[in-house]
């Protein structure tokens, strides 16, 4: 029963190319399709019904884990069709489960929209790059596409540490080892301290989570690696603090000082739906300029985003520049511009302003330079 009904199930997420399956007791099974949650025309699933679809693809070391500590995580391929990666979880006492859908094909920057001064960030010789945002804002897609361009391009020893991996990388002119948490390596600073003695160019980090693994993923980038980590927040300047507030005070000078050297750039990032399906991306991107870099160290990080704002030469946008740029290209809903704005005020006075033909002097010149304008 079990194993009839989920090859059904991702057979309909992978056709409809929805990015989540949500199985709970109580309910038919949901998709989340274009950010929406769909319910699915079947039955309401019934206790026995998620246990016999967890027990058909759940690995015994992870059934073994659900029941020690009430839930895990792993990934699966589906054939040749998708991988997922799976989180299973006891609520009022029955299972659950949210299998989210990993597409087998990588996308190009241009695809993704990705700022174009990443590719000259990702050929430095070292350096952290920070890709971050909340959960499903694509992080795990951008980084992958960053690892695949690589393996296109240039000749590396690229290591992931995933937790657990969810795209799959061959091998191509770079060599790719993928160490997943919990079954290749204990955990994420013991797979850093590893990988530097396995001449690696490129390691990637797939969550910056705690003070071990964060001061180890800094280390690496200091001596002569690039690194790649995700964190979960909204901003550039965000960003920069957190890692410095996981520090204790005596500590602080010193991993700002480390910090300043070490981060090249950060790229934070948020899903808007799209007009009238399907979802874009909006970006923020700090380019850690010598100025940048000295602002960090002086813990000036509050004047980060003015130097962005200024810093249009070297690559750099803010969050609500690039939801106003979307809005203003007609891909995106003038509402959900402000689901995701930072400064939500400044960001609707300028959106009216527009309307009226109001702009600031940038964007006059933007739109003196745009074909779609002329």
């Amino acid at each position: 029963m079990g194993t009839l009904l989920i090859d059904k199930l991702l057979q309909t997420v992978v056709q409809q190319k929805a990015s989540d399956l949500h199985l709970t007791v109580g309910s038919q099974p949901m998709l989340r399709l274009h950010g929406h949650m769909r319910p699915l025309a079947t039955k309401v699933l019934e206790s026995a019904d998620t246990s016999a679809l967890m027990k058909s693809i759940t690995p015994e070391r992870c059934q073994q884990e659900l029941q020690e500590v009430g839930g895990c995580d792993f990934g699966f391929a589906f054939g040749e069709m998708a991988r997922f990666r799976v989180a299973v979880f006891k609520q009022r006492g029955n299972i659950g489960l949210v299998l989210r859908r990993i597409p087998n094909e990588f996308l190009t920057f241009q695809q993704l929209g990705l700022p174009a001064v990443m590719e000259d960030l990702i050929t430095r010789p070292r350096g952290l790059i920070l890709v971050t945002g909340p959960t499903g804002s694509g992080k795990t897609t951008s980084l992958a596409s960053m690892i695949n361009w690589i393996n296109d391009n240039l000749d590396r020893h690229i290591i992931t540490i995933e937790d657990p991996i969810e795209y799959f990388h061959k091998h191509k002119k770079s060599l790719i080892n993928q160490r997943e948490i919990g079954i290749d390596v204990p955990d994420f600073p013991e797979a850093i301290r590893r990988a530097l003695r396995m001449d690696p160019d490129c390691i990637l980090v797939g969550e910056m989570r705690d003070l071990a693994t964060i001061s180890a993923a800094v280390t690496a980038a200091e001596t002569g690696h690039i690194v790649f980590g995700t964190l979960h927040t909204n901003s550039a300047e965000g960003t920069v603090n957190r890692i410095i507030d996981v520090f204790p005070k005596e500590q602080q000078d010193q991993i700002r000082t480390q910090l300043s050297v070490a981060i090249i750039g950060v790229l934070a990032q948020a899903l808007v739906p799209r007009k009238p399906k399907g979802l874009v991306a909006a970006y923020e991107m700090l380019v850690v300029t010598p100025a940048i870099s000295n602002l960090i160290r002086e813990n000036k990080t509050y004047r980060i985003d003015s130097s962005i704002q200024t810093g249009r030469k070297h690559g750099m946008i803010l969050l609500d520049d690039s939801l106003f740029n979307l809005w203003r290209q007609g891909l995106v809903e003038e509402e959900e511009l402000y689901v995701k704005a930072r400064k939500v005020n400044e960001l609707r006075e300028r959106v009216e302003n527009a309307k009226k033909g109001i702009f600031d002097d940038e964007e006059e010149a933007d739109e003196d330079t745009d074909p779609k304008k002329k």
